[in-house]
């Protein structure tokens, strides 16, 4: 296990690397003047970059163009850790044309797509068990945040709270030695350069407590706006059903966005760099505004601007069909909004200056923390990058509590909603996580000898009773649709009364269902709940609509403990 660590760790480092120097490549070939003028036509590019992409996928399933982590989300649910390889080369070629033209996305999701991927595919080859090849996944997540960010701490924890791994002894081990190895892969082919090139200089005052909590507060808020924002638009764009058109669509949309608001381009390092070294003139770069950036107020109104449409631009490249990532355009956001959040409070007139770069980074923090509801990732990320743990207690103010906002505020983050609707999600809860990861199909049972309403009651004896090994009778009509059911015991002070044999029939004797189970939306924690509150021993399932089968307490009872000692051993 601490050998295959290592080796995911290094196969999750390489497609980190991979993923940078192409993005790189197709940036500095546009920058050149090979393609067009970044100064004259650069809002046109992300419109090319999508148009190559959908070139690319348009004649791919579905299935097949499903990048995001949702999706190894749900592989680790339902699919036992298995990621189809589709997903280890298309991230690699279509996440560069996004972000390498210009889309408004990031590439650590494309990373950690590809990386997992691998090392799901590389533990089918060597035949591990699910659990191990979970721990894999979860190796290569933190490898691919390890070599981009070069913070294995927050590599670690950013596996153990998005994928819900167990942070024990013997699942630390493997992560550790994965991050090490990717962080080590990354230095060894892109040498000491760091994405944010930072140490805080300013430390933390006693008297900005309350400034950081008012940051923690504006976070939230805004980690709530990014994500409604995100699945307002998704949905917009699900309406429209030809994917051309959503590239005509998405495409004018994002290139109207560039043109007054030039950061949204890329994916935002330069952006952050620039606020990080107080030069928000560079971060801003040139704007139809240029003439009035003596004015800190339009300063202020551009970086809250930048905010507000990194989202709408982030998850517009996505719907008209780009590929790339939330986590780095969420740090986008971050560091416009503690900036912009901090010249306000110096710039009131007040006589109070708090530490702009700090707000920077902590308002980073504040939106990773509310967006993926990954707060201890918020924390070492930060802390991390910033070569330093000065900033320790502000972190914690203003991420919890804008952590506890957004989760008070929506249960979900943009990786878990779908799933979490489903009850496709696995958490930290292990019952929670044990049923959702059983199959319906595992525990249904078809042996029921089936009874119709107008069959007598001698018909019921000899063609139902004599013939079964179950005490118990699903009742349907000529459409196989379930009206009722028939108990041994409803039958047994009649069956062997043989004047009775013509003069009555099964509807005489069938009743209700004490409930039942629909096969297509209840998941196994609501087949649970209805086992619990019905006090049945059986309850039929419905498949579109027509009886199916039933499911046994016992037969579930004990699918669930075989589950529980897999999942724990």
């Amino acid at each position: 296990m601490y050998i295959l660590s290592m080796i995911v760790g290094l196969l999750a480092g390489l497609t980190a690397v991979t993923l940078k120097n192409l993005t790189f490549t197709i940036q500095k070939a546009i920058e050149q003047g090979v393609l067009f003028s970044t100064t004259k036509y650069y809002f046109i590019l992300p419109v090319i970059g999508l148009f190559l992409v959908y070139l690319i996928t348009k004649n791919l399933k579905k299935s097949a163009r499903e990048f995001a982590i949702p999706s190894i989300l749900y592989a680790l649910s339902k699919k036992a850790g298995i990621i189809a390889k589709s997903k280890i080369y298309y991230p690699l070629i279509l996440a560069p044309l996004t972000v390498g033209f210009g889309g408004s996305v990031g590439l650590l999701g494309p990373a950690v797509t590809s990386g997992t991927a691998l090392s799901s595919n590389l533990g089918k080859l060597l035949h591990v068990d699910r659990k191990t090849r979970t721990l894999l996944i979860g190796c290569a997540a933190a490898g691919a945040v390890s070599s981009i960010f070069k913070s294995p701490l927050a590599a670690i924890i950013f596996a153990v709270e998005v994928f819900s791994l167990d942070l024990t002894f013997i699942s630390l081990l493997p992560l550790l030695f994965a991050s090490v190895s990717a962080v080590i892969t990354s230095y060894f082919f892109l040498g000491d350069d760091i994405i944010f090139n930072f140490t805080v200089t300013d430390g933390f005052k006693f008297n900005d407590i309350f400034f950081y909590v008012i940051l923690g507060v504006f976070t939230g808020m805004a980690s709530v706006y990014f994500t409604k924002m995100y699945f307002t638009i998704i949905g917009a764009f699900k309406r429209i059903k030809k994917r051309s058109q959503k590239l005509i669509i998405g495409g004018l949309a994002i290139g109207a966005m560039l043109y007054i608001i030039p950061p949204l381009y890329g994916e935002g390092f330069g952006f952050i760099n620039s606020l990080l070294n107080g030069d928000h003139l560079a971060a801003i770069g040139k704007t139809p505004f240029d003439a009035y950036l003596d004015n800190i107020w339009v300063v202020i109104a551009l970086l809250i601007s930048i905010t507000v449409f990194k989202a709408v631009a982030m998850t517009t490249t996505f719907a008209a069909g780009g590929v790339g990532g939330i986590f780095i355009p969420t740090l986008v956001m971050g560091a416009a909004l503690g900036n912009g959040i901090s010249k306000i409070i110096n710039h009131l007139g007040l006589g109070i200056e708090v530490s702009e770069t700090n707000f920077t980074l902590i308002g980073m923090g504040g939106l990773i923390a509310g967006v993926l509801h990954a707060p201890l990732t918020a924390i070492f990320l930060i802390a991390e990058i910033t070569g330093g743990y000065e900033l320790f207690l502000p972190l914690m103010i203003a991420i919890s509590i804008s952590f506890v906002i957004s989760k008070n505020t929506l249960n979900y983050s943009i990786y878990t909603k779908e799933l979490l609707r489903k009850g496709e999600l696995l958490t930290h809860d292990k019952d929670q996580s044990v049923l959702t990861i059983m199959s319906l199909d595992s525990v249904i049972e078809h042996n029921f000898v089936v009874l119709h309403p107008e069959m007598t009651l001698g018909q019921m004896v000899h063609d139902g009773v004599s013939k079964s090994t179950r005490n118990l009778f699903p009742v349907t009509d000529e459409d196989c649709k379930l009206v009722g059911v028939i108990l041994l015991d409803d039958i047994r002070e009649f069956m062997f009364n043989q004047s009775l044999y013509e003069e009555t029939n099964v509807k005489d004797f069938m009743h209700g269902a004490a409930d039942t189970i629909i096969y297509e939306s209840d998941s196994m924690q609501k087949v649970m709940t209805k086992f619990q509150n019905s006090s049945a021993w059986n309850l039929p399932v419905i498949k579109d609509g027509k009886y199916y089968g039933f499911i046994s307490k016992s037969k579930l009872l004990t699918a669930y403990r075989r589950q529980l000692i897999n999942f724990t051993k």
